[in-house]
C-alpha cells in the first residue's frame, strides 16, 4: 500500500473508529432491542445571499409612466432674393435692376422625444426631467395599466434638470417617497423606465457613489448607481428595496452614448424642495450662500501642483475660494480659505454636498454654518438670500390667476425674431394668460406700454395693474410661429 492509499486509510479510520469500538462492546453483552434513533435536529437556516427586490420592482412598475412629447416646429421669416435678378439685368441692358429681397416663411418639421415620468401624488402630479419636457408643445402621458392623458407643465428647473407636470386623474398609484440621505454604498436599487420605448423596464444595481458631480447641471448631488440606464429612461424612478422613491433618473456617462456601467439620478433630498416650489410658486425658491469653492482634497492636489504645501493636513471638507460680494456668506463673516465642514450639523466633504444642503433651504431660511479658520472650529448663523441679493420669496405674481412662468428670451430668439428684448412663456396652465389665447413659447414683448425685458418687469406691472383703477393688462407679443398678436387682460373677472 502506498503512502497516499495508508494516509486515506487512515482518516477514514479517525471517520469511523467510534463505531467499529461501539460494535465491539455490543456484542459482548445480551442482544437488546436498539433504541429509536433521536429525530435529527433541522439544519441552521441559511442567510440569503440576495435581496428580495420583487415586491420593490411589481410596486414601482405601477407609479411610473411613459411620456411622449411633440416639440412644434418654429415658423421663420428669411430673406430670398432671385439669383437671375441681376443676371437678366444686364442681359437686356437694364444695368443693374436688383430687386429688393422677398420675405418667405420657412416651417420647420415637428420633432418627437420621449422620456419617463414617476407619479408623486395620486391626483396627477408627475416628476421628470426638464430635458424631457421642457421644450414640449404637446405632452402625452401613458400609465402602466395603458390608460393615456395629456399632460401640461406645472414649473420646469433647468437647473436641477427637473420639471413637475399634471395629469387631470384621480386614485393614482403614487410612489412612496424615500429619503435619498440614507442610501449606503453597496446598497441594491432598481431603475425603473421606458428605455427604447420599452414600457416597464426594470434594471438592477447597487449605489456606487454619492453626491457626483459631472459638471452638467447648475445644481448637482448625483446617486450613481451601476443600474442600466438608456435612452428613455430620462425621468424614472431610481428605487430602494422597499420600493421607495430615491431619486430621478437623469443621466448616464458614456464615451460612445450607451450604456456603460454608471447611471446618474437627482436625489428626493433635491427633488422635494423642487417639486414643492414648482406647485406654489411655478418657479424654484433658489436660496444661495454667496461662496466659490472646491473639495479640500482637489484643493491640496493643486497647491501641491504649484509647489506650495498647505497645512490643512487630513481635513475634509469644502474650502472657500472667493466670497460673493454682498453675499450671505460675506454678511455672516466667512472669509477665503476658511474650509466648511458642516451644514445644521450634517457633515458636508465636497462641494457637491453643499450644494445639496443648500438646495434644500428658500431664501431667508437660516441655517448653521461650521467651518474650519487658522485650525480652529467655529460656527456662525447664516441666513440665506436669493440671486437678486435679498431674502424674500420671489414669488411667481398672481401665478393661480394668470397661470404662467416667464423667462427672458435666449439670443437664438433674439436673432430669429429680430428682437431685443421680450420674455418667453416657459410654461401655461389654465388662468387669465391661457383664456386669453396665450400659448407655451408665447413672446410677451410689452405690457400696458411697458418693455418686458426681465421677469422683474412683468411682476411689478402685474402689481400695478391689480392697484390701478382700470385692472387692465394690454399685452403685445409674438406667437410661437412668429406672427405679431395681442390682447387684453381684464383683471376684474
Amino acid at each position: 500500500m502506498n503512502k497516499k492509499a495508508k494516509t486515506w486509510m487512515g482518516a477514514l479510520a479517525l471517520v469511523l473508529g467510534s463505531s467499529v469500538v461501539t460494535a465491539a462492546v455490543v456484542s459482548n453483552k445480551p442482544k437488546q432491542t436498539p433504541p429509536e434513533p433521536a429525530p435529527m435536529a433541522a439544519p441552521a437556516a441559511v442567510p440569503s445571499a440576495y435581496v428580495d427586490l420583487t415586491n420593490a420592482a411589481e410596486s414601482a412598475v405601477n407609479s411610473v409612466v411613459y411620456i411622449s412629447v411633440t416639440i412644434q416646429g418654429k415658423t421663420q421669416r428669411v430673406q430670398v432674393q432671385d439669383p437671375f435678378d441681376d443676371f437678366f439685368g444686364d442681359f437686356f441692358g437694364f444695368g443693374q435692376r436688383r430687386q429688393q429681397p422677398q420675405q418667405r416663411e420657412y416651417r420647420q418639421p415637428d420633432r418627437h422625444g420621449a422620456g419617463s415620468g414617476v407619479i408623486i401624488s395620486q391626483d396627477g402630479y408627475i416628476v421628470t426631467n426638464n430635458h424631457v419636457v421642457g421644450q414640449a408643445d404637446e405632452i402625452n402621458v401613458k400609465l402602466n395599466d395603458g390608460r393615456e392623458f395629456k399632460g401640461r407643465i406645472i414649473g420646469t428647473d433647468e437647473t436641477t434638470d427637473l420639471a413637475l407636470v399634471k395629469i387631470d386623474a384621480k386614485d393614482l398609484p403614487a410612489i412612496k417617497i424615500g429619503n435619498s440621505d440614507n442610501l449606503k454604498l453597496g446598497q441594491w436599487v432598481l431603475a425603473v423606465g421606458n428605455p427604447f420605448n420599452l414600457t416597464s423596464t426594470v434594471t438592477a444595481g447597487i449605489v456606487s457613489a454619492k453626491a457626483r458631480t459631472l459638471g452638467a447641471n447648475g445644481v448637482e448631488s448625483f446617486i450613481q448607481t451601476d443600474a442600466a440606464i438608456n435612452a428613455g429612461n430620462s425621468g424614472g424612478a431610481l428605487v430602494d428595496e422597499r420600493g421607495e422613491l430615491v431619486g430621478i433618473n437623469s443621466m448616464i456617462y458614456s464615451q460612445t452614448g450607451s450604456y456603460a456601467g454608471y447611471g446618474f439620478a437627482i436625489p428626493t433630498t433635491i427633488m422635494n424642495k423642487v417639486v414643492a416650489d414648482l406647485k406654489v410658486y411655478g418657479t424654484v425658491q433658489r436660496a444661495i450662500l454667496g461662496v466659490q469653492g472646491q473639495d479640500v482634497d482637489k484643493y491640496i492636489d493643486l497647491e501641491k501642483a504649484k509647489g506650495n504645501t498647505p497645512e490643512l493636513g487630513t481635513v475634509k471638507g469644502v474650502y472657500v475660494a472667493k466670497i460673493t460680494d454682498g453675499s450671505a456668506a460675506e454678511e455672516a463673516g466667512l472669509e477665503q480659505g476658511d474650509v466648511i465642514t458642516k451644514i445644521d450639523e450634517k457633515e458636508v466633504g465636497k462641494m457637491s454636498e453643499l450644494q445639496e444642503q443648500i438646495a434644500q433651504h428658500k431664501p431667508g431660511d437660516k441655517v448653521k454654518i461650521t467651518y474650519l479658520r487658522n485650525k480652529k472650529e467655529k460656527a456662525v448663523n447664516v441666513t440665506l438670500r436669493n440671486a437678486q441679493g435679498t431674502t424674500k420669496v420671489m414669488q411667481e405674481v398672481d401665478l393661480d390667476q394668470m397661470g404662467v412662468s416667464m423667462k427672458p428670451v435666449s439670443d437664438e430668439q433674439k436673432a430669429s425674431f429680430n428682437l431685443s428684448y421680450g420674455l418667453e412663456i416657459s410654461a401655461i396652465r389654465r388662468g387669465k394668460m391661457m383664456e386669453a389665447g396665450a400659448t407655451k413659447g408665447t413672446i410677451i414683448l410689452e405690457v400696458n406700454d411697458r418693455k418686458m425685458q426681465t421677469v422683474e418687469d412683468w411682476v411689478e406691472v402685474v402689481k400695478a395693474a391689480n392697484q390701478s383703477k382700470d385692472r387692465v393688462l394690454w399685452i403685445k407679443a409674438i406667437k410661437p410661429s412668429g406672427r405679431k398678436d395681442s390682447f387684453v387682460i381684464e383683471l376684474n373677472e
